[in-house]
């Protein structure tokens, strides 16, 4: 273990840079130290976690007709969401490139 010192305003800024990055500290300033790259992309979160809706919404379905409960289901909507998903996500590769 080896300790730093930092000054007070140094050390708030690279503990929000740390947050934003999903880091903690140690990690973020590890990284930076090595030049390693630290890859931070906005809104991925939410395009995981609607991505992740519509494999629950598939999931039920498949379960209900597995059962014999529903025949055919309408998928439009759940094709409109997962385009809308993909559309996100090739804007977050958009903005990586």
């Amino acid at each position: 273990m080896i300790a730093m010192r930092f000054r007070e305003n140094d050390y708030m800024a690279i503990k929000r840079k740390a947050e934003k990055a999903n880091m903690n500290f140690t990690e973020f300033v590890t990284n930076a130290a090595l030049n390693k790259s630290i890859i931070v992309i906005d809104g991925l979160n939410d395009v995981l976690k609607e991505q992740k809706a519509i494999g629950r919404n598939i999931n039920q379905l498949t379960t209900l007709c597995n059962m014999g409960k529903i025949v055919c289901p309408d998928l439009g909507e759940l094709k409109n969401q997962y385009a809308d998903v993909l559309t996100a996500l090739n804007d977050i590769v958009g903005r990586c490139s």
